[in-house]
């Protein structure tokens, strides 16, 4: 099946899903929705090995279009954005992330959602969501569970970048390679996956991520609700994202 924004085949038991809504490769519903219906499709393939997560392009992705964040958009934005790491939680597989430029805001979730990241050495990871008044859900979730409480508290509350080698060096990624070795690296890890057991692999997930997993649908909801029924009524969080549509800096009012 031919996709608009992504690209996916499925092979030897790696399953791919390329990113290929140039120039950034913005998250909007319609190419969510296309991972999802991916996502669901493997749920019960048998002889799934491997996911793995890249990108066409000078980034990996730079987010989730911020108009669908926006009004009566931000619902059905947040619930098809949400519903890919649900999805990822149930399929029980290892999934990696290949990673060349830019990660930020949902494309950073994206990647650090992920059992494994591999980067290129001019890749970026950020979470500059604080900056246009609104919060990265997952990565609320999932940051100070990976790094150092303090370095994610940074990251989140200051919308900062950090470099590949940093995200190396603070154990955000497993391995950050020059940019021409990116692709010899990734092959090295697939094969090391490839001639394992599908089956064994996913009880091995399961058990290493069984807490993870009990506890994540209730949290989100939670973190849902925070984001749509308060953080999402305040008038900062729509002016913060009406100062980035209009390319200004925003007008805080603390309220």
């Amino acid at each position: 099946m031919d996709y608009k924004n992504i690209k996916y085949q499925f092979s030897d038991g790696v399953a791919r899903i390329t990113m290929a809504h140039p120039p950034l490769n913005i998250l909007n519903i319609e190419m969510m929705k296309d991972i999802n219906k991916i996502l669901e499709g493997l749920l019960d393939e048998k002889g799934l090995k491997l996911l793995v997560f890249d990108a066409e392009g000078k980034a990996f992705c730079a987010g989730v279009d911020v108009a669908e964040h926006m009004g009566s958009a931000a619902v059905e934005m947040l619930k098809v954005f949400h519903e890919i790491f649900r999805n990822l939680i149930k399929l029980n597989r290892p999934t990696l992330a290949v990673v060349n430029g830019a990660a930020l805001g949902g494309g950073c979730e994206l990647a650090i959602f992920c059992d494994c990241i591999i980067a290129s050495d001019n890749s970026k990871f950020g979470q500059p969501e604080i900056q246009v008044g609104v919060l990265p859900p997952i990565a609320c979730m999932v940051l100070p569970q990976i790094i150092p409480r303090s370095k994610a508290m940074e990251l989140l509350l200051t919308g900062c970048f950090i470099s590949a080698q940093e995200a190396q060096d603070i154990g955000l990624i497993n391995k950050c390679v020059a940019q021409d070795k990116l692709k010899e690296e990734e092959r090295e890890f697939i094969n090391k996956i490839t001639k394992l057991s599908a089956l064994v692999l996913g009880y091995t997930k399961l058990a290493a991520l069984k807490k993870q997993q009990k506890t994540f649908m209730d949290y989100l909801a939670e973190i849902e609700d925070i984001y749509l029924n308060q953080l999402m009524k305040t008038e900062d969080a729509n002016e913060g994202l009406k100062a980035f549509m209009e390319k200004r800096k925003p007008e805080w009012k603390n309220k």
